[in-house]
């Protein structure tokens, strides 16, 4: 097996691996599923960010988690290779890449795990890292009336994908983020081990694994937390001038006992102005629906802020029930009265309904575009400073996407994880979500995500990147601050020969070669 590794990756120049070689290297790894060739002008040489572009040795498809942790192996018995986890490729920064290594296509195993489960009275669901969760959706839904907790704004993502990151949508405010919501893991560790952990099972691993940036192991199964799903949503809408008060609205209600708030909160910034990607028509959620600029007090700014909520309901709710609900909890929030916009869908249209965006994204060639997204939370204790000069100044006109923003709570996040968060029991999440066409206006939005970084930096500003990316160690220490050393400790007891996730630049591949 070295003999043929070895042989493979000397002649570095070459475009792709031959074809004999491919065949040679499968042999070699004893795989069930398949290898093709890497190149940097496949799938595996590159991500939904558009930025960054590298040439895998191999792309492997595996049939299971056993292939997986063969690679892993094979990869252990050299100096230099590494292996990175692929699910439906929508990283920014070319994190799911190994320039030279190993891409696993973790869709391949995405039938792998589908089986239900009840303990203790309460509903569960495990699936393979590699499924995405639409179709996690669809099938709890259809088959059991069931649905995970919470969910991602889009979910054309894998399970192990988020669930590596930490998966926030408009339900994290009540249910924590998608780490919250599984209480098993199955993951294939640095070491080329298949090991099942929980939070009483090899719980550093568990732990370590969620949030992890995929550096301590390949999340293979997860065991999902199920609720009883909604039938119908009502969708919501509002607009506001100010932000001190959206954030007021928004905070209020995501501090709120169940029965007296929303099931989902989520907002956004958009321009003042008719622009038709950042202005006023990205607001209403029908074609039918018209927005009316008359409305918008003239003491207004450059910017406006929307606030958007949900309502689950069930088909046997009286529509005056539902409509004395929204009624009730809408009286309470200081927007503008008579810009609001609502919309009832069903709840599994509410779920998918970024994929709308996605196909006519696809239909007009911007989804294959350049991506130059930047996510950051924000403490609450930073977020008006971070509005007066982020928002209302150097993103006025837009991004050419959504600016998203809302808050969420430290409360429901579990420290053990991985994951790090500003201070403060309630933060923001910014979401600066770019479609551009290719050419210098890519390069010039880069340039302008590294100066917010630099002046939130430079103001002292209270914040973290979410989904991560630095070229630096001295940057991924100050990323992770104290959570450093346990995060280094947990690295070197799972992937002790950085194999793993080269693609986030956090550690170098070591040397030491497997016995």
């Amino acid at each position: 097996m070295i003999a043929c590794l070895g042989r493979i990756v000397q002649d570095t120049d070459a475009d792709s691996i031959p074809d004999d070689d491919v065949s040679t290297l499968s042999e070699s790894l004893d795989l069930q599923g398949t290898i093709e060739s890497g190149g940097i002008t496949g799938v595996a040489g590159k991500d939904f960010g558009g930025l960054y572009s590298v040439k895998p040795l191999a792309l492997i498809k595996p049939s299971g988690t056993e292939d997986i942790a063969r690679v892993v192996n094979a990869a252990s018995r050299t100096s230099h290779l590494t292996v990175a986890a692929r699910g439906n490729g929508h990283s920014i920064n070319g994190q799911a890449m190994a320039d030279g290594g190993f891409v696993i296509d973790m869709r391949s195993t995405e039938e792998n795990h589908f089986k239900p489960l009840t303990i203790d009275g309460s509903h569960y669901i495990d699936v393979s890292g590699g499924a995405l969760w639409e179709d996690v959706l669809k099938r709890c839904v259809s088959m059991f009336r069931l649905a995970p907790r919470s969910w991602t704004d889009y979910l054309s993502l894998t399970v192990g994908g988020t669930l590596s990151n930490a998966g926030v949508s408009g339900q994290a405010f009540r249910f924590g983020p998608q780490t919250s919501n599984v209480t098993e893991l199955e993951v294939v560790t640095g070491k080329g081990e298949i090991t099942v952990c929980s939070e009483t099972q090899n719980s550093e691993l568990f732990f370590g694994a969620l949030g992890g940036l995929g550096q301590l192991g390949i999340i293979t199964r997860a065991r999902v937390k199920l609720q009883r799903a909604p039938d119908m949503v009502r969708w919501i809408r509002v607009v506001y001038t100010e932000f001190e008060e959206f954030a007021r609205d928004a905070e209020f209600l995501v501090t709120q006992e169940e029965s007296e708030s929303f099931d989902y909160v989520e907002g956004f910034v958009f321009s003042n102005s008719d622009d038709p990607i950042n202005g006023w028509p990205s607001v209403p959620l029908d074609p039918d629906h018209e927005f009316n600029p008359a409305y918008i007090p003239q003491t207004a700014g450059s910017v406006l802020y929307c606030l958007e909520v949900a309502l689950h309901y069930r088909n046997s709710d009286r529509p005056s029930t539902v409509d004395t609900a929204v009624s009730r909890l809408l009286e309470r929030l200081g927007s503008i009265q008579r810009l609001k916009f609502q919309l009832n869908v069903s709840y599994v249209e509410f779920l998918l309904r970024v994929k709308q965006v996605e196909e006519h994204a696809k239909a007009n060639g911007n989804w294959d575009s350049p991506h130059p997204w930047l996510n950051i939370f924000i403490s609450k204790s930073s977020i008006v400073d971070f509005d007066r000069t982020v928002f209302r100044k150097m993103l006025k006109d837009g991004v050419g996407g959504p600016m998203l923003i809302y808050p969420l709570l430290r409360s429901k996040w579990d420290s053990r994880t991985s994951v790090v968060l500003p201070e403060g029991e309630i933060f923001y999440i910014v979401a600066l979500l770019r479609f551009v066409p290719k050419g210098p206006t890519v390069e010039k939005l880069v340039a302008q995500n590294h100066e917010i970084i630099k002046w939130c930096n430079k103001e002292g500003l209270d914040f973290k990147l979410y989904l991560p990316h630095y070229q630096s160690k001295e940057d991924w220490k100050r990323h992770f601050g104290n959570q450093w050393t346990r995060f280094v400790e947990r690295k070197t007891n799972f992937d002790p020969m950085a194999i793993l996730a080269p693609g986030q630049k956090i550690f170098k591949r070591t040397h030491i070669i497997k016995p």
